[in-house]
């Protein structure tokens, strides 16, 4: 064991620039690895925090008129609202891991771009650390656009995800979409009063109808947290279309009621895992009126009300590790690769003011594998639904299975399969494969059924291009197939293979909080009706690459 400030061989971790790629970034040589500094029994000292503004005039090629006129305009994050998401406190022991889950709690969020978590100093036992964060630009005062499936969407919005550096965010937009046109008003704070209580309140006038949301919760905000607990109530009335071939083929109005309180314990991290037992009652009421016009409804959806206690148990594994260019472009990934498993089960009655007596049940895992240096499998699997009268009741069943091949630092393949179906679905909840879900050759809500797969293999190129330093350039090469099965009763049969290919670039908005990866894609549909068109142009931003 070395003593405090012997020589020792040194460490480097990986650190951001402003472009987005990584240096080195020491460990002062007299810091001992994490291993030491617990065994040690070390206690954290000072705490610094540096935030860099978005553009680092300091690099000559964003010392510029208008980079500097952003740094002044922009409202950086205060040091304050940067603390309040640590996990660590001055006199608190040493650990190794609660920096760097501290490191994944700041990286999500939404006017940080990136941050490093590290240990500077060591001496009498103390250890001090850094705490170093870029912020992005967070407001967004202009016109959005977008393409999928054949269909523009659009709006108007003010909206800031930082106000007055405090991580709240405000939002006020005007948005038109396939399904209705609406005028929304956001706030959310997630970290009401430095508290870890989140709060989000929203309210919508649509053309169909107006929604009202609004939610109190402390959630488990990391893996150590021992409470869980919260509520949220809303309501909303809307208008819904059922698709068959890309087209409405009628609509009907939903109103809908929700309410839910819950309350959870921990034991908290042990031996790298974490149990959760939650306990909650919900709330569920869906009505549901005809509506005529120009798609009048043919087959009206049955009343739905459901009151329920129920139970639930989580599962975690605390494994992660650092990537890039992998869903996103030269932008730090945290990839987890540990088990995350989940079930609930409820009982609806009608001494609770349920219209029926159910068990409500729902159950989810998750897993990363690392198969070798240069291959990734992450699994995930979900089920949800109801068991009436002894017999299974709108139950959803997914899977979806992810591969990464790692070519080089530039280049990586990608292979995706997934595949949903319903059984004894309501009639509310149609099933759709289309090009708003990944068979991008095709119109949107294109094929319906009692379920679909959908195989996706990409060749994805990710390049140092960093036109006027505000995007990261990648590319694509695709190629979409998918098939729906089963009944479809609201439209035609399902047609069997679809089949498409294209190509497209992806813009990484390393600046920016509104959007990580703006996708311009081109698609040719292989198969299908013969009336659709023979040329898709997608314009989507996405979470990923």
């Amino acid at each position: 064991m070395l003593a405090p400030g012997a020589p020792r061989a040194k460490t480097l971790l990986p650190h951001f620039t402003e472009r987005g790629s990584y240096k080195a970034l020491e460990r002062p040589p007299e810091v001992p690895d994490d291993g030491e500094l617990e065994q040690h029994g070390a206690v954290i000292g000072r705490i610094i925090i540096r935030n860099n503004n978005i553009f680092d005039t300091d690099n000559p090629d964003e010392n510029t008129v208008l980079f500097r006129l952003g740094n002044r305009l922009h409202i950086r994050t205060r040091e304050a609202t940067i603390r309040d998401r640590l996990l660590f406190h001055p006199g608190d022991r040493y650990r190794g891991r609660t920096l760097a889950e501290t490191e994944r709690l700041l990286r999500e969020a939404p006017q940080l771009y990136d941050a490093r978590v590290r240990p500077i100093a060591w001496h009498d036992g103390v250890v001090d650390i850094e705490v170093r964060t870029r912020d992005v630009w967070t407001l967004n005062p202009g016109i959005s656009f977008g393409r999928a499936g054949g269909k523009n969407s659009g709006g108007i919005e003010l909206e800031e995800r930082n106000l007055l550096g405090l991580g709240t965010e405000l939002q006020l937009a005007y948005k038109s979409s396939v399904d209705r046109d609406s005028i929304r008003v956001n706030y959310h704070d997630s970290n009401v009063g430095s508290s870890w209580w989140d709060l989000n309140l929203t309210y919508a006038d649509n053309s169909d109808g107006q929604a009202r949301d609004f939610s109190l919760q402390q959630p488990f905000y990391a893996f150590d947290t021992r409470r869980s607990m919260g509520g949220s109530i809303g309501d909303g009335r809307r208008i819904e279309s059922r698709y068959d071939l890309g087209e409405i083929v009628d609509q009907f109005e939903v109103e809908s009621r929700g309410a839910r309180l819950f309350l959870g314990w921990s034991d908290g991290l042990r031996d790298g895992w974490v149990t959760r037992l939650t306990v909650g009652l919900s709330f569920e009421h869906d009505r549901f009126n005809p509506v005529a016009g120009k798609y009048p409804t043919r087959t009206l959806p049955a009343e739905r009300k459901l009151a329920y206690p129920w139970i639930a148990w989580e599962r975690r594994q605390e494994k992660f590790r650092k990537d890039r260019n992998r869903d996103q472009i030269r932008r730090t990934e945290d990839l987890s690769l540990g088990w995350r498993m989940d079930a609930m089960l409820g009982l609806a009655t009608p001494s609770l003011g349920a219209d029926r007596n159910a068990w409500i049940f729902s159950a989810a895992v998750e897993k990363g594998f690392e198969l070798t240096p240069r291959q990734t499998l992450l699994l995930s699997a979900d089920v949800d639904g109801r068991v009436e009268h002894g017999s299974g009741r709108d139950i959803r069943l997914s899977q979806s299975l992810r591969y990464y091949f790692r070519q080089s630092f530039h280049r990586l393949t990608f292979l995706s399969l997934e595949s949903s179906a319903a059984f004894d679905p309501d009639a509310d909840r149609q099933l759709l494969l289309g090009g708003d879900n990944g068979l991008r050759g095709y119109p949107l809500r294109y094929q319906g059924g009692e379920g679909y797969w959908l195989l996706t293999a990409e060749q994805r190129l990710y390049t140092n291009w960093y036109p006027f330093r505000l995007f990261n350039i990648g590319a694509a090469i695709f190629a979409d197939a998918g098939a729906a099965w089963g009944d479809n009763p609201f439209g035609s049969k399902p047609q069997g293979l679809l089949r498409d290919v294209g190509f497209g670039l992806r813009l990484g908005n390393s600046r920016s909080a509104l959007g990580q990866i703006i996708h311009v894609d081109f698609a040719f549909p292989l198969d299908g009706d013969d009336d659709i068109s023979r040329f898709q142009f997608l314009v989507t931003t996405k979470k990923s690459f």
